[in-house]
């Protein structure tokens, strides 16, 4: 039997021929493996037979040929991101999860994505905006976009029909798009934040996902020069696991830390097409702080040069 689709993860059916399953080992190593007939996975503690595992259920634990104990599962969304093939650094799940709650990406949404990269994302935008929305990756390097989309098609069995795969530069066609949402994960993202602003309506969220601090700086300052985006905002996310054994319970000894800064910000009509007065910001020039308008990059200061601060301070 041939699967022609994934199967979730806790459904009450065997494993079959054709699915992709994540192997266990004592140590949590994890394994794909897709089950052929006759076929063997091979590993430094031995082989177990691909017909061990058809047939039988969820969880089930076979024994390698040198006696050591494997679990059987489907994979996870997570599992198959932390071991699939990598054309590119892939976005990882703490952060797929902080980027579909920060951009607000639900079922419906139309998200256009540049780039793809190694299609971790894609499958996690893809899962948020359900059979009714629609995702549009854009990649430059057609290398990666040959990786993204086999990464996709064998986590989801075939090529989904909401997801686009454009090869090109997002910066020349994305103002002939319209999106709900923008993501980006570029190297100079700023490049995007006009046709981010053409592709966005009103009320549209653009997110960036940038590693370094300067590359936060010059995307927040595009975004507020432009004058067609508000709420800006930029955080990370840090996660800490836990051992937890008995009454032993500590924090583990390594900790997925610094991944990438995710920068939000909304759409919003130009001032005078009705939308909100130019924000002042808090700039560091040095010696003291002064307030700018970010909209036309000049300090506002006082008489004798003391700042004027405004009554509710707004940046990234």
């Amino acid at each position: 039997m041939s699967t022609t689709g994934p199967v979730l993860p806790g459904t009450d059916a065997p494993l079959a021929a054709g699915e992709l399953i994540v192997l266990l080992d004592r140590r949590r190593r994890r394994y794909l493996v897709t089950l052929e007939p006759g076929g063997e996975w091979h590993s430094h503690a031995g082989v177990v037979s691909h017909d061990a595992l058809i047939g039988a259920t969820e969880g089930t634990v076979v024994r390698t040929t040198r006696n050591m104990e494997v679990l059987a599962l489907r994979p996870t969304r997570e599992d198959f991101v932390l071991k699939m093939k990598r054309g590119a650094q892939v976005v990882y799940p703490k952060d797929q999860a902080m980027i579909v709650a920060a951009a607000d990406i639900r079922p419906g949404a139309t998200v256009i994505e540049a780039g793809a990269g190694s299609g971790a994302l894609t499958l996690a935008l893809l899962a948020a905006v359900g059979p009714t929305g629609r995702v549009v990756s854009f990649e430059r390097r057609e290398d990666h976009a040959v990786v993204a989309e086999r990464n996709v098609t064998r986590f989801l069995g075939e090529h989904p029909p909401t997801w686009e795969l454009v090869i090109g530069d997002v910066t020349t066609a994305l103002g002939e798009r319209t999106a709900h949402r923008v993501v980006l994960d570029l190297l100079e993202p700023w490049t995007a934040v006009a046709p981010s602003a053409s592709a966005l309506s009103p009320g549209g969220i653009v997110l960036a996902y940038t590693p370094t601090v300067p590359q936060v700086m010059r995307f927040d300052q595009a975004l507020w020069h432009d004058g067609r985006f508000t709420d800006v905002r930029t955080s990370e996310t840090l996660v800490r696991p836990w051992d937890v054994d008995g009454l032993a319970v500590r924090p583990a000894h390594r900790m997925v830390a610094h991944t990438a800064f995710l920068t939000t910000a909304r759409r919003v009509p130009r001032r005078e097409e009705g939308g909100p007065p130019p924000p002042r910001r808090k700039l560091d020039t040095g010696p003291g702080i002064v307030w700018a308008d970010a909209a036309a990059g000049g300090a506002v200061t006082g008489e004798e040069g003391e700042p004027i601060a405004p009554d509710e301070p707004s940046g990234g």
